[in-house]
């Protein structure tokens, strides 16, 4: 059985979180510059530490130093001192940096497909109409064998279902051109954000997120967000699609003694704000029954009301630290946080929520029956790897050393849709063009009949003429028709 991964203290009494409970999932909340990056490495380095993997995101680009051992400071003697230990043992532990933008780690891509319609249309920003026709492309490339790997394969997509709307009309539905502009056009406005590089392949195994390195210890997966997070909703959609492809991959596990992967959602209220309904649904429905996968989620936010109710109650292991309350938005939102905690006799949570301390914090996990203990005002336990972030040269190097070196750097670009589509184009232009000659040398063969046609009556009608000289009832025609067309005089005898 793996051992409790203490997290805090509270004066002698140690705050653990059970590895049998972590897939019951968390919550690590408060304001800006309280400590929840500390808590959330601190976590990390635990679950590394007992074999669990972990995914994190690096919004601020100073987790890159869990790679390199800690170092005594003032800060950190200071802290030891509070909370009475005589010695941390300092520890790098085993990273691995992903970056979507392939600039700061290995990268990192999804295919077309893979994301499907429904994320794809919230990353598109798509009204409920244009996410039907997004359906529609994806089920007519389906029918007809079409691989969606990369945003030109889906732009080409879009393009040949526009440009054949009335073929497919009777049995898809109605496709737009409207609709289909809005979504060529978002999908320009993505290209624009960097999102050509997230999609193609080689698309991520997810088996290179499980590792552990040759000492046991799970591998602490940290991807490169500085830059993501720009694009607000292409982060929380790549986030929402590692979720989801975990959920519908992984095996059943039911409560394991560890979890296979402990992920961490920063700036979780982004996966959530103007999201539609169906959306909310599958996201319920993910953190809801991917912990029988084995997998913990652990939200991070400034506010626990950024959270939805249906989420917010799944999460049983919780850190609070110091929210503020200046306006009667921020007296509700402590209301709401000191309510979720089970109370503890003689500590008035919702005074303590706006006292806490930098590196303090209210904690509350699970015990060992997965019941709520009382929430106790505790101090952050000080992280093993070292706070300041790797430089560019120490980032390159881990990079190289990593397991999966080489193996994501290369993109490929196999036959899919757009080279299929485009054949198809370009197969039926050269068709059109055959046929357009065959119908032209047709008519230039019935013309050239018609000329001759023409030749053989008149060779004809003037040997006929040249007999009926001989009269002159045969002089008389010819004077009268020849000479009509020639301009001469009609006469009244036979020569005139």
């Amino acid at each position: 059985m793996a051992p409790a991964l203490v997290i805090a203290k509270a004066g002698e009494c140690e705050l653990a979180l059970h590895p049998r409970m972590a897939n019951r999932h968390g919550l690590i909340a408060g304001a800006t510059g309280t400590g929840k990056t500390v808590t959330l490495r601190v976590m990390a380095e635990n679950f590394s530490r007992i074999g669990v993997p972990v995914f994190l995101a690096d919004i601020k680009g100073d987790l890159s130093g869990m790679a390199q051992a800690g170092a005594e400071s003032p800060k950190l003697l200071e802290r030891r001192s509070a909370l009475g230990l005589e010695a941390l043992e300092f520890e790098a532990f085993p990273v691995v940096f992903w970056d979507v933008f392939g600039e700061q780690g290995h990268p990192v891509r999804a295919t077309i497909s893979e994301m499907g319609p429904l994320l794809l249309a919230r990353l598109l920003n798509l009204n409920e109409i244009q996410e039907g026709v997004l359906s529609i492309a994806f089920r007519v490339a389906d029918d007809h064998g079409l691989l969606l790997l990369d945003l030109k394969d889906l732009r080409a997509m879009i393009q040949h279902l526009g440009e054949h709307a009335a073929d497919f009309k009777t049995q898809y539905g109605n496709i737009s051109p409207a609709s289909v502009g809005a979504i060529q056009r978002g999908l320009l406005a993505l290209e624009e954000q960097g999102g050509a590089r997230f999609f193609g392949e080689p698309a991520l195994d997810l088996e290179d997120l499980l590792q552990t390195d040759s000492r046991g210890r799970g591998s602490v997966n940290i991807l490169a967000a500085d830059r993501l997070v720009a694009a607000p909703k292409l982060y929380a959609t790549f986030l929402l699609w590692l979720l989801s492809e975990l959920f519908e991959r992984l095996p059943e596990v039911g409560d394991p003694e560890k979890p296979r992967l402990a992920f961490f959602f920063d700036e979780a209220h982004l996966l959530f704000e103007d999201a539609p309904e169906a959306l909310l649904t599958k996201i319920e429905q993910v953190v809801r029954l991917v912990r029988s996968k084995g997998v913990g989620i652990y939200f991070c936010t400034q506010n626990p009301l950024d959270i939805p109710d249906k989420v917010l109650g799944q999460l049983g292991n919780r850190v609070q630290h110091a929210l503020r309350a200046f306006t009667p938005r921020d007296q509700r939102s402590v209301r709401a946080a000191a309510e979720t905690f089970r109370a503890k006799e003689g500590l008035n949570v919702e005074e303590a929520i706006t006292q806490l301390a930098v590196g303090e914090a209210l904690v509350s996990f699970l015990d060992e029956k997965g019941t709520p203990v009382p929430v106790e005002r505790a101090l952050v336990l000080p992280p093993r790897s070292r706070f300041a972030p790797l430089t560019p040269e120490e980032r390159k190097a881990v990079v190289a050393g990593s397991i999966v070196a080489g193996v994501y750097e290369a993109a490929v670009d196999r036959e899919s849709a757009f080279e299929r589509l485009k054949a198809r184009a370009e197969t039926a232009s050269r068709e059109a063009e055959e046929a357009q000659a065959r119908k032209q040398q047709a008519r230039d063969e019935q013309a050239e009949a018609r000329g001759n046609g023409r030749q053989g009556f008149l060779e004809a009608f003037g040997k006929s003429a040249a007999r009926a000289a001989g009269s002159a009832i045969g002089r008389q025609l010819i004077r009268g028709v020849l000479g009509g067309l020639l301009g001469g005089k009609r006469g009244g005898g036979i020569f005139g």
